[in-house]
């Protein structure tokens, strides 16, 4: 069923299940989250977050270009600061295509948009890359650690090849391309074939350069609107 969302273009990918933290500043997006903050009691409080994929997330002429999937988030805490910006940790929840949006205007100053929720099928084989995946994020958590990259995979991967593929794809550090794409996978078996060779491609990138350069791997904490 199609479902109408403020959208909060982002320069990076927020994938099903993950945690992001978001520090709001720009006056439009205050606005969009004050109207997120309204909704009524015991309702989730949901935005959709796009990556950019042309211009940029703040100042005039930003996030000119849009991708065609997102994910919806869903506001876990949230608090306003005393000068009205405000410090969000939400939740990733529903993938959707976006159909329809509406530009930005002197009464709505932020994007709205139809859009429709993706379904999340396992797909043929997923078991197969699953048990690949473990394997090579195995070794690439051990060759984040060796190098001192500034990133925290985590020790425990879900069992179920959908929340695995998800999991994975929130826990590498590639270009937000590549997040894109493992976003937009058909299918769990997708995703994990291309998170499997995404993993062999950055093992051997890491097993190369005993330093790496500097902002090669670097992943922000919180992310700035």
């Amino acid at each position: 069923m199609p479902h109408r969302l403020p959208l909060f273009p982002l320069g990076t990918v927020l994938f099903p299940g993950a945690a992001l933290p978001l520090h709001v500043f720009e006056e439009r997006y205050r606005r969009l989250v004050a109207d997120v903050l309204q909704t009524p009691e015991g309702e989730p409080r949901v935005f959709g977050v796009v990556g950019i994929e042309l211009g940029h997330e703040v100042g005039p002429g930003s996030a000119h270009r849009i991708a065609a999937v997102g994910c919806t988030a869903e506001v876990r805490t949230a608090r306003r600061r005393a000068d009205g910006r405000y410090d969000l940790v939400v939740e990733g929840g529903t993938r959707f295509r976006v159909d329809r949006r509406d530009d930005p205007d002197a009464d709505t100053p932020f994007i709205r948009a139809d859009t429709t929720p993706l379904p999340d099928e396992v797909g043929p084989g997923a078991e197969d890359y699953a048990e690949r995946v473990r394997r090579r994020f195995g070794v690439y958590r051990e060759r984040l650690r060796r190098v001192g990259v500034p990133a925290e995979p985590p020790e425990e991967l879900p069992a179920d090849p959908l929340p695995l593929s998800y999991a994975v794809s929130a826990a590498m550090v590639v270009d937000q391309a590549d997040q894109q794409d493992l976003l937009e996978a058909d299918h769990a078996a997708a995703r994990l074939e291309l998170a499997a060779g995404l993993l062999r491609r950055e093992n051997r990138v890491l097993a190369s350069l005993p330093v790496l350069p500097a902002g090669r791997f670097l992943r922000h904490e919180v992310n700035l609107n």
